[in-house]
């Protein structure tokens, strides 16, 4: 989980607003120039004060956790976390030529707090210093301009800022920015299905589902005809007799099947785009959010596939009739659909609720 820090300093008349969806939303930090906003934040958040206009710190500080010191004006961080035994202390640094980076990348090494703002809009000054600081224990907070800014800081490097700092426009940035900082996708429990029956169900239209991620071969994605029940459909990484593997594909199913997405979302494969975010899942149930690149329609001939969990459950999926569509099965077994038959085992999931517009609601429906 990533650190969401937000800069009400500017907020003015919606500050105690932006304060009040903050705690809502979890968000990690608020941080201002005013003790007596800090003051009114409960201590279950980061209090973070940081006096950009001002050379002077009071003597004392009231309801204060952390203190970002401007060198230049604030002095040594080491010396005022000796004035101040009670309050953590950070540096900031603002990266704007090579100097600057290198008193970055000393600071995020060795400092608990690191509050950094890079001029430039490139992300490879920040690559450097989360480098730099790849074995530090401290945390580096990255300022950013907007939530979209945000998710791109999140993943620089696969490792990604451990924080972000955001001064919030209006009511609903919190939300924003605690939605983009869920990078922690959840463990699903998978169960072992068995074959039921296999039918021929003519001609229709399927999704190859093309992302921007390499799969691993014991991993695909999740689909079903209802929201009830899911297979696990292997991507195209094991050899292929006619063609060359598609590392990156998944021949998932029929237009209307659904499939899981982050935040317990479910989406119909149909209505996936470019930029879209699917769940990638492995024989052992554990997750990853990869960015759809492409999504191929195309009519094909179509094979109906029913399986039976242990507690009676009924698992739908209707996918291509072809060789190299696969699923995956128990000992990381791949099964081609051609080839299932009744007494097949598959990994299969069984989500706990209904589905309304993609989002899991606990109501009667019946699918069939």
């Amino acid at each position: 989980m990533k650190l969401c820090w937000l800069d009400v300093t500017t907020s003015n008349g919606s500050r105690e607003a932006i304060i009040e969806e903050a705690l809502h939303h979890g968000i990690d930090g608020i941080l201002t120039d005013d003790l007596g906003t800090l003051g009114s934040v409960p201590p279950s958040v980061t209090r973070v004060l940081f006096l950009r206009e001002s050379n002077d710190l009071p003597d004392e500080l009231p309801g204060v956790d952390v203190v970002i010191a401007d060198p230049a004006r604030h002095g040594d961080p080491a010396v005022l976390a000796l004035k101040y035994p009670d309050v953590e202390v950070g540096p900031f640094v603002e990266i704007v030529d090579a100097p600057s980076l290198e008193n970055a990348c000393r600071a995020a090494a060795t400092q608990k707090w690191s509050l950094l703002r890079f001029r430039d809009p490139t992300k490879i000054p920040l690559e450097i210093v989360l480098a730099a600081a790849d074995r530090a224990q401290g945390s580096i907070i990255t300022e950013v301009a907007d939530v979209e800014e945000a998710g791109i800081v999140f993943g620089v490097l696969e490792r990604g800022s451990d924080g972000v700092l955001l001064a919030p426009q209006v009511v609903g940035d919190a939300a924003r920015l605690a939605e983009a900082a869920q990078t922690v996708t959840p463990e699903l429990k998978l169960v072992e299905l068995v074959v039921k029956e296999v039918a021929h169900v003519g001609m229709g239209e399927r999704a190859c589902v093309d992302t921007c991620t390499y799969f691993r071969q014991d991993e695909g994605i999740l689909v079903g005809s209802h929201s009830t029940g899911m297979i696990l459909c292997v991507s195209e990484t094991h050899p292929l007799p006619y063609m060359p593997t598609r590392p990156f594909r998944v021949n998932a199913g029929a237009i209307h099947s659904y499939t899981l997405s982050v935040n317990e979302r479910t989406n119909y494969l149909s209505e996936l785009r470019s930029g879209s975010q699917v769940l990638a899942v492995d024989a052992r149930g554990q997750t990853r959010a990869v960015t759809v690149g492409r999504v191929k329609i195309e009519t094909r001939p179509l094979l109906s596939v029913t399986a039976e969990a242990p507690d009676g459950t009924r698992v739908n999926l209707i996918l291509q009739d072809d060789w190299h569509v696969r699923v995956l099965g128990p000992g990381d077994a791949v099964l081609n659909s051609t080839e299932l038959t009744p007494g097949d085992r598959v990994w299969g999931y069984l989500p706990t609720a209904s589905r309304h517009v993609g989002y899991p609601i606990d109501e009667f429906c019946l699918e069939q």
